[in-house]
């Protein structure tokens, strides 16, 4: 029953939001020393985010991974002089066991898929950071780590296993539980570690799992170390990974202040982003507000500015409403995006982030940008852009049409001049990879790469409608005679198809091209796990996932489908 809460309508009382203090945190340490952070999992067996289970054994739930994304968020903007973090555990000889099977087990579809993919998101940020020239990240592995621990481990730069003839890492998901290891566990394992085909193969259907030198032979792990020389190999191989790191050594950071949000069951109002809710046709508007003033002069003046800073400000709000309305209203499948105020504006702080982009702080706000426009990529909702006069869409707020399923540009064929305009930026031309490692623009013309040399000709210039349309950069530029039935028409079009074939239909054309780790992990494995969740033979009566710790054993059915 109460896992069920985050499908009810928002309200005081059912809604699930991810703020945290940062103060103190019921399930993690953390412990600066220099370059080096460690961040240290104690799971609090009593601390569930709902009640029903036990978090027993440094087990994992979403208020779990929270914290987490909390923590790593902090240590990117409120302690600069961090180069690595040490992720490892406070208990005896268990690092962490993965996410509870028993919260699995009593939560709804809708739920278990959210986790699923904040886990994700969590992950991926971890490569994210140490890619782009931030926080390195090592695991050291402290005791037995299964299932979602080791994809824990798997983000990292690299996992220290400790030999002690006992620990070892596993993901017993498939001959455990019927379900796949779907943060990434698999795809890493071949993809990113390069483990063998036919020793992945064995890894994966084994309970037990793979310690010592075999898991350092099979590239599981990338070190062992036994317990008497632990506490000084973690050291130096913490102190290798932090001399990588392009953070500096010392700096004044940015205290993460708490949003200014206000929520109602119409929709959330922040200062930068603005949510409205229309559950009569199943929609929510999402409008986003170009800034009113002009850039700080330098990186420093920028890092001064901390949370009021508006490309910083913004994308904390967007990625929290985001987060909240993906977990707490799963009926408004269709978000229009909208954006408000002067282009103009968003290019001119654009063009300072890409000229500073050497400071560590507008290095970590390009990063924070980057990861909630990814946020928004894999969302399992439509996306319409409606470009409208009075619209922002420029530069880095051109990415939200650029993200969305389809554009709508109104064309003012009465007024001409009072048509809105798209502005491209140099931002738009890489700054924001997507999964797929492609910028959108890239992705949009897969098949016309010469396109793009075209549109950056046309950095800084007012786009019109009809010219954006000819571009190809809209979808859609109906005239003022038609744009309110045509817009309208297509929002409850939208509303009158499956949301299950939606999703997987707008999962396979977002992220075209090549494949990397990520698009694998969110285009493939998402959409396995989702479907492998609703499974019997997982979550049936007499389910893997359903029987878990009973002693009784799971009835298959054996049919291959």
């Amino acid at each position: 029953m109460a896992m069920q809460l985050a499908e009810l309508p928002a309200d005081a009382e059912t809604l699930f939001t991810y703020d945290k203090d940062g103060e103190s945190y019921r399930h993690w340490s953390v412990s600066v020393d220099g370059r080096i952070a460690t961040v240290s999992m104690n799971v609090d067996p009593d601390g569930g985010i709902v009640p029903g289970y036990k978090l027993k054994l440094n087990s994992y739930d979403l208020g779990v991974d929270m914290e987490l994304h909390d923590i790593i968020q902090r240590l990117r903007f409120e302690q600069p002089q961090v180069g690595c973090v040490v992720l490892t555990s406070a208990q005896e000889r268990i690092f962490c066991s993965g996410a509870n099977i028993y919260m699995l087990g009593i939560s709804s579809h809708a739920w278990k898929v959210n986790f699923c993919k904040f886990t994700n998101e969590t992950r991926n940020g971890f490569e994210d950071s140490s890619q782009n020239g931030g926080l390195k990240f090592l695991a050291a592995v402290n005791g037995s780590c299964a299932g979602g621990g080791y994809e824990v481990a798997l983000a990292c730069d690299e996992i220290l296993l400790i030999d002690d003839r006992s620990s070892a890492v596993s993901l017993p998901e498939v001959p455990l539980l019927a379900v796949l290891p779907g943060t990434g566990g698999l795809t890493r394992v071949v993809d990113k570690r390069k483990v063998r085909r036919d020793l992945a193969d064995v890894f994966c259907t084994s309970e037990e799992g793979v310690r010592g030198r075999r898991a350092k032979q099979w590239r599981l792990v990338d070190d062992i170390a036994p317990r008497g020389h632990w506490d000084e190999k973690v050291r130096q191989s913490a102190e290798r990974l932090a001399a990588q790191s392009k953070r500096p050594v010392a700096g004044e950071g940015v205290k993460l202040t708490p949003l200014k949000r206000t929520i109602s069951n119409d929709g959330y109002q922040y200062e930068h982003v603005d949510v409205a809710f229309d559950r009569q046709r199943n929609f929510a508007t999402i409008t986003v507000k170009a800034p009113l003033d002009a850039p700080p002069r330098d990186g420093e003046a920028m890092r001064a500015k901390g949370t009021t800073f508006w490309p910083f400000a913004m994308a904390r709000e967007l990625d929290d409403a985001i987060l909240t309305l993906r977990t707490n209203e799963p009926e408004l499948g269709l978000w229009v995006l909208e954006t408000e105020g002067d282009g103009e504006r968003v290019l001119a702080y654009d063009d300072a982030l890409l000229a500073n982009a050497d400071h560590w702080f507008v290095n970590e706000v390009i990063g924070m940008l980057r990861r909630t426009l990814s946020r928004l990529d894999v969302s399992s909702r439509s996306m319409f852009a409606v470009i409208k006069p009075g619209s922002a869409f420029a530069g880095v707020l051109a990415e939200l049409a650029f993200a969305a399923d389809r554009s709508y540009m109104l064309e003012m064929l009465s007024n001409p001049e009072s048509s809105p305009k798209i502005r491209l930026g140099d931002i738009n031309f890489g700054a924001f990879p997507m999964c797929n490692g492609l910028s959108r623009l890239q992705s949009r013309y897969l098949g016309e790469p010469e396109k793009l040399e075209e549109l950056r000709k046309l950095v800084g210039e007012a786009i019109p409608s009809g010219e954006a349309n000819d571009l190809g950069l809209v979808t859609f530029s109906p005239d003022d005679i038609d744009w309110e039935g045509e817009v309208r028409l297509a929002i409850d079009e939208r509303a009158g198809l499956s949301p299950d074939a939606l999703t997987g239909m707008e999962a396979s054309l977002r992220f075209g091209g090549a494949e990397t780790v990520w698009s694998k992990v969110f285009g493939r494995l998402s959409a396995w796990q989702n479907w492998i969740f609703i499974r019997p033979n997982a979550v049936g009566e007499n389910g893997a996932l359903k029987l878990f710790g009973s002693g009784k054993r799971a009835e298959f059915d054996n049919k291959r489908v």
